[in-house]
């Protein structure tokens, strides 16, 4: 490669470039043929800023602390979720040689950088403000760019923030500008994303076609941002003729909706596609005319799903999706904005109006399919914790990618992988579940890929199958997979690099496309870093990782799962209990160590136990507590019988240990536990630390 593009800081998986490495190396000194950035203004990909935002419930604080995390942890802002990045504008600050990427751009240039930060390592100092309308943060920082980034000096007459918004979606604009002047569109429908996005395409279209096209939009009725639904039909026309709002996640009944309102519904030259809410890519189909385009301006805006209705409708519609960079589209994009600047202006001018108490919609499609999910798979919660969990994890079902999920004991990790399942492409094929600390180290081979008849001594005379044959086109989860050996461990990586196997014994090689999902108690980079866990493994496993918290960590999911622990064990047993309060708030405030499943077999021994109907607090303490004072003694003699010689350091932290642990049970928080034990907060906190509790 003749320029530099960044390989040299790949940090992990080496061997990679910098768009798709899990992390990179955002250090600020300068190599041959890189440059220094100081950052002013981030505009994050549509769906990657949806996504932040809606994981941390749309609350300031928590997307800035979000943002910061995947730096720290990647090196640059790529969210691993729906793996886009977005554009920055910044001043160009230092050249390693003095020469900076980009033609007539010099140090102290205020430039836009339009390469997508996938790719770029960068490091923020401080967030200083979020910007809802555009998915934008303003912020204080530096990128490091390379000889193949593009940067493009900034224009003083135009406003950064919709300036930066329209190049994130430079290629778009310019595949569907081109788009409708190679096929002759006269009749052209937008699905809108938001406002600023469909006005801006209209302006591509308009300036490909002129006035005469006639171009309708049509946008999400529960997603539209901080704007009526008069103010956005005013202030999109005259780009788009009529602006129609509808509810996309039923496609037929918006379409019969279309054809009320829309004599030529059915019949558009050219759909845009902008929107990723799961039925609009139907309605794009049924908008567009037969052997008509539709255009999709990202993959993720399911083009497989459009591609799925189009032949279930009989239908042949000629997809196209243009997502690459193309020389000097960022000039076209800057003469657009130019050409429709008095409209950019408006729609500015009403989000500023505005601001204070702007706030995205979620969209209803996803709200939806957290509730049906929650139902349909009987996870019960109430807390905002659990529902950030939640949104990432149906977000990531829809990926087919590996995943790993990580979290103590108890605490649901086959609920969130039954949630990826029934919400995955692969919801009608197997999902083969398998606990490998069950798994011997003599009949892993075997039991992972099968044998032929005659194998070994004792194999079956027809042989046997293997979990990644039974599992192909499914799912296979591997619970507690740091357990495996490192022999095995090798074998499974074989796998999962080159999608073929041989049974044991065998000599036909055998095909399997399976999407793996592992589970861990124990975060597998803490086992690599012990070199119990392979490395390769862990980088091919980790695509996503899923964190479930403790239940201690989302209190207000505990009583409606008591409640519905309740309702579960009355059935079973035909009984009518009910838990008072004082039960409830005995239940709120247990540290639960063993989480859902502790908190579950509590509740059956309550309902077991009780005589009456209600069940009182000192029930709930009884069982609570009733090996409290036990497991603070330790069984010395046993360890004597064990071995001569006793460890007397040893013994005195496993006994504070056991202190602070049964403290943290009885009380339910540290302040409370360091006040029983007459310890002050912050020596109490030091302790729980150095415990590991």
């Amino acid at each position: 490669m003749k320029k530099e593009c960044g390989l040299g800081r790949v940090l992990e998986p080496k061997e990679t470039v910098p768009a798709s490495a899990w992390k990179v190396d955002n250090s600020r000194d300068l190599r041959k043929g890189e440059a220094r950035i100081a950052i002013k203004l981030i505009n994050i990909e549509w769906d990657s800023f949806q996504q932040i935002c809606s994981s941390c419930g749309y609350d300031d604080e928590k997307i800035k602390a979000k943002i910061l995390y995947i730096i720290e942890r990647r090196g640059k802002l790529h969210n691993p979720f729906t793996s886009t990045g977005g554009v920055l504008l910044g001043v160009a600050e230092e050249a390693y040689d003095g020469q900076f990427p980009g033609k007539d751009v010099a140090g102290g240039d205020m430039v836009y950088c339009t390469s997508s930060m996938t790719g770029i390592p960068l490091y923020i100092d401080e967030i200083t403000g979020i910007d809802y309308n555009y998915g934008q943060i303003s912020c204080a920082g530096y990128a490091i760019v390379f000889e193949t980034s593009r940067l493009v000096k900034a224009r003083k007459d135009l406003r950064n923030n919709y300036t930066l918004a329209a190049l994130d979606e430079a290629g778009n604009l310019y595949g569907a500008h081109q788009m409708a002047v190679d096929d002759g569109a006269r009749y052209i429908a937008i699905i809108g994303k938001n406002t600023f996005t469909t006005a801006v395409f209209g302006a591509a279209l308009r300036k490909a076609m002129g006035p005469e096209c006639g171009i309708v939009a049509i946008m999400d009725k529960y997603l539209r941002g901080s704007l009526s639904e008069a103010e956005v039909n005013q202030t999109l026309r005259p780009l788009i003729r009529e602006t129609y709002f509808l509810d996309l996640t039923e496609p037929i009944a918006a379409y019969r909706e279309m054809k009320k309102k829309e004599t030529i519904a059915g019949s558009f030259d050219l759909v845009i596609i902008t929107e990723d809410i799961f039925g609009a890519e139907a309605l794009a189909v049924m908008l567009a005319k037969t052997k008509g385009g539709l255009y999709f301006t990202s993959i993720a805006n399911h083009y497989g799903s459009a591609q799925l209705a189009a032949e279930n409708l009989g239908k042949v519609v000629n997809m196209y999706a243009f997502d690459q960079f193309v020389e000097n589209y960022h000039k076209f994009t800057l003469d657009l904005i130019e050409f429709t600047q008095f409209k950019l202006e408006e729609i500015n001018n009403l989000y500023e109006k505005k601001k204070k108490i702007s706030r995205l919609t979620k969209s209803r499609s996803k709200e939806i399919s957290i509730n049906k999910a929650g139902r349909d798979d009987d996870f019960m919660y109430s807390s905002e914790v659990t529902r950030n969990l939640m949104d990432e994890v149906l977000n990531i079902a829809r990926f087919d990618c590996n995943v790993i999920i990580q979290g103590e004991t108890g605490v649901g990790k086959e609920k969130v992988l039954s949630l990826i399942h029934q919400n995955s492409e692969r919801r009608n094929n197997p999902c083969i579940k398998i606990n490998c600390a069950t798994i011997q180290e003599s009949l892993g081979e075997s039991d992972f890929f099968g044998y032929e008849e005659g194998a070994f001594t004792g194999a079956r005379s027809s042989g046997k199958a293997g979990y990644f044959q039974l599992a192909n086109n499914g799912i296979l989860f591997l619970d507690e997979i740091g357990t495996l050996s490192l022999n095995l461990q090798t074998k499974l990586l074989r796998v999962l690099q080159e999608n073929q196997f041989y049974k044991v014994g065998g000599t036909v090689q055998q095909d399997v496309n399976v999407r793996v999902i592992c589970a861990n108690n124990i975060p597998l980079k803490g086992l690599v870093d012990e070199g119990r866990f392979r490395e390769d493994l862990y980088y091919r496993l980790n695509i996503c990782t899923i964190d479930v918290p403790p239940l201690r960590e989302r209190r207000a999911d505990i009583l409606v799962l008591a409640e519905g622990f309740v309702k579960k064990w009355n059935k079973k047993y035909g009984v009518d209990r009910v838990l008072s309060p004082e039960a409830l708030n005995g239940l709120y405030n247990y540290y639960w160590p063993g989480n859902v499943r502790e908190l579950e077999n509590v509740v059956h021994r309550l309902i077991i136990g009780s005589t009456g109907v209600v069940i009182n607090g000192n029930a709930v303490d009884d069982i609570l507590n009733e090996d409290a004072y036990g497991d603070m003694m330790m069984n010395v003699k046993q360890r004597v019988e064990r071995t001569s010689e006793l460890n007397f350091d040893e013994l005195m932290a496993q006994q504070e240990r056991r202190i602070i642990e049964y403290a943290l049970r009885k009380e339910g928080t540290t302040r409370g536990a360091a006040k029983l034990l007459g310890m002050s907060h912050s020596t109490f906190s030091r302790k729980k630390i150095k415990c590991g509790l």
